[in-house]
């Protein structure tokens, strides 16, 4: 493990060197371990991708700005991405229907593919098709700002009994 000398070392020659669209990634990445860190963001991925996520009308709507860092060798939004939102907006969704003392774990993601990304953000829409005393099934479509679907997708989510850490 580096100490926080060589840390810093590293990151200063980082943005000595970096290029713009290094700039962007490496500003991204900062704000978004300062927003966990203040408690703006529950978790570490939703500050990296700047997720804002609203609870509505029984219905999940997450969006992100798109960005260098979440993009694949072929310079779009990399699969992957596409798929951590739905199952964020999906997980988040589905947990909000449960009792304190439950949690909602995926089983099962199935995402279907439509259109590249492009544009300046995403979002991603997520409902409850079934929720059952066990499991639940949800849906979810993805968006870039022009309206054009870019991806679709179901999920299958376990209630656990959440455990004392």
């Amino acid at each position: 493990m580096k100490t926080k000398e060589k840390l810093s070392e590293d990151l200063l020659e980082l943005f000595a060197e970096a290029n713009e669209e290094e700039l962007i990634v490496l500003k991204q990445l900062l704000a978004g371990i300062s927003q966990k860190k203040h408690g703006e963001k529950t978790t570490y991925l939703d500050g990296l991708y700047n997720m804002d996520i609203q609870l509505k009308d029984q219905e999940c709507i997450l969006e992100i700005p798109l960005s260098p860092l979440l993009n694949n060798p072929l310079n779009i939004v990399h699969g992957g991405v596409i798929a951590t939102i739905i199952d964020t907006a999906m997980g988040t969704l589905s947990n909000s229907f449960l009792q304190e003392f439950e949690g909602a774990v995926t089983t099962q993601l199935n995402v279907h593919y439509l259109a590249q990304s492009k544009g300046d953000y995403l979002i991603c829409k997520a409902k409850c098709d079934h929720k059952g005393a066990k499991t639940m099934v949800l849906s979810a479509e993805v968006y870039r700002e022009d309206g054009k679907k870019v991806a679709q997708a179901s999920g299958s989510f376990f209630i656990v009994r959440k455990q004392e850490y």
